[in-house]
């Protein structure tokens, strides 16, 4: 007689209970919870240690460059400090009022960078209202709209404007500039006279015989020779970061209808927004502290004047040019502090269009 199968579902083999209650099933939970597993996943999720081997030019190349970082920070540090060292006696004889004081008399006592200190910066600020513009505009024609052989030429062109020494736009602002820029002085003393940094007290819209001398040599005339010199600088970093932008992001923009301006504004500038900072502020560090083709076309005066277009106005380089030669000792001690605030300024500028650059978008591609 056959014997009956085992049911479904049940094992034919004999049960072995001492088997059964020795054998314990681990859960998933409690198998995360034991201490070789939380080693083993945490072994796992650790970060590999890339290693490769370093070849001679590899060793040159990390020393030049680590040396080369090092030696650049040494000379501003040790530029910065023979400044400081050599304008301590005249900071300490002046005190506060270096800061307050007009006049430009150290032999007698009264001496102070307020003058200067106010022309140097009216200088760069009209500079790079100008030249911003400019190098905005000339930066996207480049890189947007010139067709491939005139781009060549342009870019080459604007590269070389750049590498002009300043004398020579200083002569070029001095002879040619000056005259033709009186119309356009008078024009606007004339209609935005109302208000204050345009007005020009000695001129008479009215009086037939006013004397148009009293526009030359400006800070007006100064920023826009200036803004000549800065506008190429500034455009060939801005051409050169908005050339990077996406051709994903571009084709994607026309793609959804937008016209090719819309496309510039809402993706190549946002891209370039860091080239646009940078090449502003290197452009501004550089109107800071132009001195030669400034000192060529103003005329040096000792007093704050609020009027841009009038005559007379100075600026920090234009002081330690125009006095060096025959300083006196005190004096030199105070052209040496003077240069020790143009330079702190040109560093403040320098290192906030470093942080902007690094918080955008193309700053931190690049």
């Amino acid at each position: 007689m056959i014997a009956p199968s085992p049911p479904f579902g049940e094992h034919a083999l004999p049960e072995r209970p001492e088997a059964m209650a020795s054998t314990r099933i681990v859960t998933s939970d409690e198998a995360d919870t034991t201490p070789a597993s939380t080693d083993a996943v945490a072994e796992a999720d650790a970060p590999r240690k890339l290693s490769h081997p370093r070849g001679l030019s590899d060793n040159v190349f990390r020393v030049g460059a680590h040396g080369g970082g090092v030696l650049v920070l040494a000379i501003m540090t040790l530029v910065g400090m023979f400044l400081a060292v050599r304008g301590a006696q005249a900071i300490a004889v002046a005190g506060p009022s270096f800061f307050t004081e007009q006049d430009w008399e150290p032999n007698s006592g009264r001496f102070g960078i307020a003058a200067v200190l106010f022309g140097t910066v009216a200088i760069a600020l009209i500079a790079i209202s100008v030249a911003l513009p400019l190098a905005i505009g000339t930066a996207t024609y480049i890189s947007e709209y010139a067709p491939d052989g005139l781009r060549r030429m342009l870019i080459g062109t604007v590269d070389l404007m750049a590498a002009i020494p300043s004398v020579v736009y200083g002569l070029w602002g001095f002879f040619w500039l000056e005259g033709n820029v009186i119309p356009v002085a008078q024009w606007i003393s004339t209609y935005l006279g109302w208000i204050p940094i345009f007005a020009v007290p000695q001129f008479d819209p009215g009086d037939p015989l006013a004397t148009p001398t009293v526009f030359t040599a400006s800070a007006f005339l100064a920023g826009l020779v200036v803004a000549m010199m800065v506008a190429p600088i500034a455009a060939s970093i801005m051409r050169e970061v908005f050339s990077q932008a996406p051709v994903g992001e571009r084709e994607g923009a026309l793609a959804l209808g937008s016209s090719k301006w819309g496309m510039i504004r809402n993706v190549v500038y946002p891209f370039g927004f860091g080239g646009i900072v940078g090449g502003t502020m290197l452009g501004l560090g550089r109107a800071l502290g132009e001195t030669i083709a400034v000192y060529i076309v103003i005329s040096p005066i000792f007093v704050i004047n609020w009027h841009v277009l009038s005559t007379g106005t100075n600026s920090i380089s234009s002081l330690v040019a125009l006095r060096y030669g025959e300083a006196s000792e005190f004096e030199l001690s105070g052209l040496m502090a003077a240069g020790l605030v143009l330079f702190l300024i040109t560093m403040a500028v320098n290192f906030l269009a470093g942080i902007i650059i690094q918080r955008s978008r193309s700053g931190a591609a690049s």
